[in-house]
This record gives C-alpha cells, structure tokens and sequence, in this order.
C-alpha cells in the first residue's frame, strides 16, 4: 500500500511539473473585418428618437457614508425582478462590485457584495470593478442574462495597487451559478484573461485597460460567440474602444490591430469608454461615455451593421450635467427600454459625491 502510495505521489509531481513547463497558448490578433457600411444619417437619427431620455428623473443609488462613492451601474433581470451590478469605492482605497435590487427600475435595495478585495499579493488585490456580461441584448428584449457552460458571467477591471484606477488595470472574468445572490463569484485560474503588457496589447492600450462588456454574438457574425468591447489608453486623458473574442469566456484574443472607436485623435487627448451594446432591429448601437472632446462629461451613442465599423453620433447628448447632483460629471451609461421607457441610468457627480442617477424617456415624476 505504501508502495502504491509512493508511485501516485511521483506521478502526481511529475505531471504538476509536467504542466508548469507547458507553455501559455501563443497570443495572436485576429484580423478584422476590413470593409463595412456607415450607418446612414436618417437612420442615425431614427435610433436618437428612440433611445434619447430627456427627462431626468435623479438621483436612486447612493453610497453607505460621505465617504463611499457608487459608480458604473449594469443591469439584468432575473425572475420578477431588477438587479443592478454597481460597483463603490471607500476612502479611495479601491472599487469593489456590489448587488442591488429593485420592483420598477425606480427604487433599489441593496443587497451586498459580489467582487471583494483578495488583499493578496494577487494582480487584483486591490481592485475589483465588475459589470454584467452576456445579458440579452435586444433593445425589447427580457434582459436576462444568459448562462454558459451553465454559469452565469461578469468581467471586471482588476488591480493591484491601492487608489482610484490606479495604473495598471487588467480585465479579469468571473462566474456564479446564482447572480442574484449577494455572494462572491469565483474568479478564473486563467485571470486576467486581457491585461495592458501581454505581447499583443495594441498601441492604445499599453498603459491600462478600463470597462468591458461581453455579448454572446449568437449568428457569430465574426467567426466567434463572444465580442468584448473595452476601453483603454496608452497616455493618460486619452481612452479608445476596442474589441476582443473568445470561444469559451476564458481564452481571449484580441480583434484587430486598431481602435473602433475613438475621439479626440487630433489632439490626442479625449476619453471614449464603457461600452454598452444593444441592438434596435438590424442595428447595433454602442452607448458609450466622452469626456475631453466636447464640454463637459456626458452620455452619447455609434451605430453599426457589423459590429466592426462604428458611425458616431454627431448629434445632442444623450445626458450631460444639467443638475447640481451632475454638474461636474454625467457619464457611463447603462441604458435599457422596459414597457415602452427608456431608463438611461448614470453615474452623476456633483452636491452628493459620486451616485447613480436615472434619466428616462418619459417624465415619471409627472405620473399620477
């Protein structure tokens, strides 16, 4: 018996070395599309009169003390109920992913965190900013999320170093099988499935990599189920968007060699981030934030036919600081249409810290 013992002991070792030897799957870039369609101006125009929410109804997420900004709400439905991943920074040592709840997209009890803090000497030890990913994406759609390989996902901005985005962030994945349960997701053993020194980091994304939203592309238009949209910057005061792929939520590979969208190019100063993709019949539309190229923060929205090339609006802002609870920033947007409102929620800085706040296409103050 100790003999039998003996021998699993060494083949185990063996093949523990064995695989500590095996080297990492070669990074590579995968072409991209090169040819593609502008969205043209009428239906540009068409997509603003559907999404647009002029009608802010305030401030409905806030911090536990004047010490906790709340910020990058992402939201799902799951059952009779909302759920809304937001994610809260205390005394500026770090973001951590919480969990919230709400009957009619107006009012939200929290429920507690999902993404903590490991205090490790891990890559993520100090930050852990998360938001949903494969949520059904059809602009009358349930909202669901979906699951994979029977899990449910979210990706997040991870860091190992103390302060509000401190450079460098990676992006990393993690799972559940409950989602909306206050409890933490268990992070992969392949973390951080995308970071800003890999080989093939392009040239806008070499300093940090920022927001990330992942769509499960069901016809796999571009070959693959899963796009990941980001954004990142190579300077700071200057973010793009780019893309990524993956077969199985963990392996990722980025997509082409260039930015989809970006502003601010001639000056080379001007932030472009926190993707959100939605689809409004056969259009696809990014609601994304802008800071640096326009006044102020605030809100706005490019169109596409496939997935690739991006036509940006030109058009008014979607929000912009216009409340002393916004007036410093407007911006990051998680924007879903339910019973015939669009809700536009926010992150708004200004009177209150950092919150989340609502615009819709209705005035719901108005209501009886």
């Amino acid at each position: 018996m100790t003999k039998h013992i003996s021998l699993l002991l060494v083949l185990l070792l063996v093949g523990l070395r064995l695989l500590a030897a095996t080297p990492a799957p070669e990074r590579v870039i995968v072409p991209a599309v090169t040819t593609g369609t502008a969205v043209d101006t009428n239906t540009m125009q068409v997509i603003y009169d559907e999404v647009k929410t002029p009608f802010k109804y305030g401030v409905i997420l806030t911090g536990g003390s004047t010490n906790e900004y709340v910020d990058c709400p992402s939201l799902f439905r799951q059952g009779e109920h909302w759920y809304m991943m937001y994610v809260a920074i205390t005394n500026q040592i770090g973001y951590q992913t919480f969990l919230a709840r709400s009957d009619d997209l107006l009012h939200w009890t929290k429920l507690g965190r999902i993404l903590s803090f490991t205090a490790t000497n891990q890559w993520d030890a100090w930050q852990a900013d998360g938001g949903v990913a494969l949520a059904d994406y059809h602009w009358d759609g349930t909202h669901a999320l979906e699951k994979f390989d029977g899990k449910y996902w979210l990706t997040y901005i991870g860091g190992h170093r103390q302060g509000y985005e401190t450079d460098p962030l990676s992006l990393g994945v993690a799972w559940t099988r409950h989602p909306d349960r206050p409890r933490e997701w268990q992070r992969l053993s392949e973390n951080p499935v995308l970071g800003p020194k890999q080989p093939d980091a392009r040239s806008f994304e070499t300093k940090t990599l920022y927001k990330s939203q992942v769509i499960h592309d069901e016809a796999q238009s571009l070959g693959w189920p899963f796009i990941m949209y980001y954004n990142a910057k190579y300077k700071n005061g200057f973010e793009q968007i780019g893309m990524a792929v993956s077969s199985d939520m963990k392996h990722w590979s980025r997509y082409g060699t260039n930015s989809v969208v970006v502003n601010g190019a001639e000056k080379q100063r001007g932030i472009s981030g926190d993707p959100q993709i939605v689809k409004l019949g056969d259009i696809w539309v990014m609601f994304y934030f802008g800071v640096g190229w326009r006044p102020h923060a605030f809100d706005t929205f490019a169109c596409s036919r496939d997935l690739v090339h991006w036509t940006k609006w030109s058009g008014p802002n979607l929000v912009e600081p216009s409340e002393p609870y916004d007036h410093v920033y407007a911006h990051k947007p998680w924007v879903v249409k339910w019973h015939g409102v669009v809700y536009h929620f926010y992150c708004a800085v200004g009177n209150s810290g950092r919150v989340i706040a609502l615009a819709t296409s209705k005035d719901l103050k108005a209501q009886p």
